[in-house]
């Protein structure tokens, strides 16, 4: 190759160069991410201190935005996030219900292949808890109480975990809630009120009032350290062995470069010292599970919700 040739491919490689814009670095511009619940509960807590830390870390604006729907759907603020550009731009904060029961209840939006796990972060200290005044100090005792009298169940909505074990739980051991309702909060004052007289609620949100009410079981991976001789799920119930996890989630095809920088951050912050006091002040477990770890899970926790599914059919 002669020397003009050198020079004119040069020059056609440097032009090309200038024109074509760079490829911008993520993030670049302010990033959301979406709890479709109201504020105050544990993964909004959480992901407030996951989105303070990649702002501070990667200098964009990055904010929670609560878009709550109701316990059973239709989840706007997950419908977001589904049909959000896979760009890592809008976050999700999840429960397992909508990543992976949402599209079983009707909305299309929420089928499972619309989502990835970058992590999980949360289990829930979820709990049974009745009034001190209750006739009943235990799940047996309930059981066999609900049998002849009319006992209602507050929840945060039929198709989360939650709700579904503790309705299992009563199939399982021959008795029938007189009546359930949703509810957007559960705390001190749902059963101050006799709106319910049985809440399945976070302990967090009747803490105030825990030296008057009674924990009657806790649907956890192990026992909450704040009310230790409560039993779990699992140990009334084996085949019930389940909890409620919350995760952060993009849509598919989300690169992969994206994904490790949100979960940089996300790991960082659920291991420090200030996500570990809420850990210890509200009894939840506060840790990190990497995306394949997350996605492990998820299945498993698909094969016990089939169980769970069965007994409630």
């Amino acid at each position: 190759m002669n020397t003009k040739s050198i020079l004119a491919g040069a020059l056609a490689v440097t032009a090309t160069m200038v024109a074509a814009p760079a490829m911008a670095e993520y993030p670049e511009k302010p990033v959301s991410f979406i709890v479709p619940w109201p504020p105050g509960d544990l993964e909004d807590v959480l992901t407030r201190m996951i989105a303070e830390d990649f702002q501070a870390e990667y200098g964009v604006s990055a904010a929670v935005v609560n878009k709550p729907g109701g316990g059973g759907g239709p989840f706007p603020g997950a419908i977001d996030v589904a049909t959000a550009p896979a760009d890592g731009y809008t976050i999700g904060s999840f429960v397992p219900a909508v990543p992976v029961i949402g599209h079983e209840i009707g909305i299309d939006e929420l089928a499972p292949a619309k989502f990835d796990p970058i992590g999980i972060f949360l289990t829930y200290p979820f709990v049974v808890a009745t009034s001190g005044d209750a006739p009943y100090s235990s799940m047996e005792e309930l059981a066999a109480y609900a049998k002849e009298n009319d006992v209602a169940l507050g929840h945060f909505g039929d198709v989360l975990t939650p709700t579904q074990v503790t309705k299992a739980y009563a199939k399982n051991a021959g008795f029938e809630w007189g009546s359930d309702a949703a509810f957007d909060a559960l705390d001190c004052n749902t059963l101050a009120s006799g709106d319910a007289d049985v809440i399945n609620t976070t302990l967090q949100l009747i803490l105030p009032c825990l030296e008057d009410v009674k924990v009657l079981m806790a649907v956890t991976d192990e026992r909450i350290s704040l009310v230790p001789d409560t039993p779990t799920i699992g140990e009334l119930d084996q085949q019930l062995n389940i909890a409620l996890w919350n995760g952060l989630f993009v849509t598919k095809d989300t690169p992969a470069d994206v994904r490790e920088k949100i979960a940089a951050v996300a790991a960082k912050t659920v291991m420090s010292e200030r996500a570990q006091a809420v850990a210890k002040e509200t009894g939840a477990l506060v840790y990190w599970m990497d995306a394949d770890a997350s996605a492990a899970r998820i299945a498993a926790d698909q094969e016990t919700g089939a169980v769970i599914s069965g007994i409630l059919e």
